[in-house]
Parts: structure tokens; C-alpha cells; sequence
């Protein structure tokens, strides 16, 4: 389990462009569809806490993953995996880059990818849409929160506090109802 693990972490790590948001798909597809290690409800659930913590996305999705499957081994297994590609990339990057960096054949290569990384971080983007609830009755809420971080820079910090209090609010309104009824 734990190598299987490994392999499973070290080939996404491998094999991904375009940073975190582009591997989420290919986690999903690889704990959910092909190793069932999660259902789509835990995936998810590990999903907004990745996102909550502070650190790397990808590192903090596969501590979650890791633990839920083998605990404390299964963290260091996926950690490694998801990270030792980078490791290396960067390394070697790190070793050429004074001597390749202002190739022609270097920037294009990185400017042709530009749009298969934004259709990888656009495919999780609407896949989660879809799992996390949002419908044509509350799709304003995310494209309101994209339109005020991304045109008018509002700090997204800010609209962390304001859901949260939000939902507070909404929980106490429901709470008060329930006890009404009783």
C-alpha cells in the first residue's frame, strides 16, 4: 500500500505542470476513480482544508490524503512522492538556467504551455463547482468573490473572514428556528 501510495504521489508530481491547482485533477482521479483510497465527499472535505492551511496546496492535500490512508507513514510516503519531482526539476533547473534561460527555443516552449495549464486549472475549477454545490441559483457567489480578488484586488483575506462570519450568522439563524420548533 505504502509504495503503491509512493508511485501514485511521485507520478503526479512527476507529471504535472502548471503548479498545484493543475495537479488536483489528476489527484482526484488518481485517490477517487482508479485507487478508491477516498470518496468524493472526503476528497473534497481534504480539499478545503488543504486550501485553509498555510503551505504548499499539493503538500498540504497529500498530508491529508496520506494520513486518512496510512497515517503518519502514509504522510511521509505521499509528501515525498508529491515533492521529490520538484526537488530534482528544480535542481537541474536551478544548475541551467543561466545557459538556456534566454533561448528562443526555451521561451516558446514555456509560452506554448501557457494554455494547457489554464485548461488544467480550469477543468478541477469546474469539476469542484459542480461537487461543492454551486448552481445556477448561487453561481454569483464564486464569480463575484473571482471578480473582486482578480479585477478590483480586494484581499482575499477578507472574504475568508466575511464567509465565515456569514455562515456563522446563518447557523445561529437556523439554530434559533430549530429550537423555535421544539
Amino acid at each position: 500500500m505504502l509504495f503503491s501510495m509512493f508511485l501514485s504521489f511521485l507520478k503526479i508530481g512527476a507529471f504535472t505542470i502548471g503548479g498545484a491547482y493543475a495537479m488536483i485533477p489528476l489527484i482526484r482521479k488518481e485517490v477517487i476513480d482508479h485507487k478508491q483510497w477516498l470518496s468524493e465527499g472526503e476528497f473534497l472535505d481534504g480539499l478545503a482544508a488543504a486550501q485553509s492551511c498555510p503551505g504548499p496546496i499539493a503538500v498540504n492535500i497529500s498530508i491529508y490524503i496520506g494520513y486518512r490512508v496510512a497515517k503518519k507513514r502514509g504522510v511521509a510516503v505521499a509528501v515525498l512522492g508529491t515533492t521529490l519531482p520538484s526537488l530534482f526539476v528544480i535542481m537541474i533547473v536551478a544548475s541551467l538556467f543561466g545557459k538556456i534561460a534566454n533561448l528562443e527555443a526555451v521561451r516558446r516552449v514555456f509560452h506554448a504551455l501557457k494554455p494547457a495549464v489554464t485548461a488544467m486549472i480550469a477543468v478541477p475549477v469546474i469539476q469542484l463547482s459542480r461537487s461543492g454545490g454551486i448552481s445556477i441559483f448561487n453561481v454569483w457567489i464564486p464569480i463575484g468573490a473571482a471578480i473582486l480578488v482578480g479585477i478590483w484586488q480586494v484581499n482575499p483575506i477578507y472574504l475568508i473572514l466575511i464567509t465565515i462570519a456569514g455562515a456563522l450568522i446563518e447557523s445561529r439563524i437556523k439554530l434559533k428556528k430549530l429550537t423555535k420548533q421544539d
